[in-house]
């Protein structure tokens, strides 16, 4: 009866120590783990972040400030006096007031149209010829 019991108390408490070490391991076998909520969490955050970021490419594209393509400065110097107001990071932003750039915050530095031609060119953008 001694060994028998022995047995049997050995037995019990490997059951013991066995079902409390599974209890602190994470059940990747069911849905909706600990695990698997973090990570649809996680993949919310991202896809709101990507959304967000949509959301701010496609305001700065249609921003009158952000110009694209063949770049025409006479149109931009509206009340012409052959100056613009240019972004020395975004060289593409150009407005013919003062004002700050829509993509990076920067306060526009005032330029005579051939100086923004020039900073153009030398960044690889393109300026119709007028």
């Amino acid at each position: 009866m001694n060994q028998l019991t022995g047995i049997f108390v050995a037995g019990l408490f490997i059951f013991f120590v066995s079902t409390s070490f599974a209890q602190d391991k994470p059940d990747t076998t069911k849905k909706g783990t600990h695990m698997q909520i973090q990570h649809k969490k996680s993949d919310s955050t991202m896809q709101g972040m990507h959304h967000d970021m949509n959301m701010k490419t496609d305001s700065m594209k249609n921003n009158i400030l952000v110009h694209e393509g063949e770049i025409n400065l006479q149109s931009i110097d509206k009340n012409k006096d052959g100056k613009v107001y240019q972004d020395m990071m975004d060289w593409n932003v150009i407005s013919d007031g003062p004002g700050k750039c829509p993509l990076c915050g920067m306060t526009l530095k005032e330029v005579t149209l051939e100086k923004a031609k020039e900073n153009l060119l030398k960044h690889e953008y393109k300026v119709k010829e007028n």
